[in-house]
């Protein structure tokens, strides 16, 4: 069976991206709160729907790379 290593730089890749998905649901998150004139009190009180949404993000993002990373071996294959 064979090992799977997962290096530093390739950690240090998947956390920014996961940073910049939870920085993308908390600027959304805040921009709810100006266009509906909510109190800024709800930043914190849904922050778990922001921690819901930046899980979303990332998903859809890995979804998107691991379809990319697929055809692009398949082109390389022929």
């Amino acid at each position: 069976m064979k090992d799977i290593i997962i290096t530093r730089r390739r950690q240090r890749t998947e956390i920014l991206t996961l940073l910049v998905c939870f920085v993308i649901a908390f600027g959304l998150n805040v921009y709810a709160i100006i266009a509906y004139g909510g109190q800024w009190s709800e930043l914190f009180w849904s922050l778990g729907f922001v921690i819901a949404t930046t899980a979303f993000l990332y998903a859809v993002w890995t979804l998107l790379r691991l379809i990319c990373y697929g055809c692009l071996k398949l082109v390389k294959k022929k």
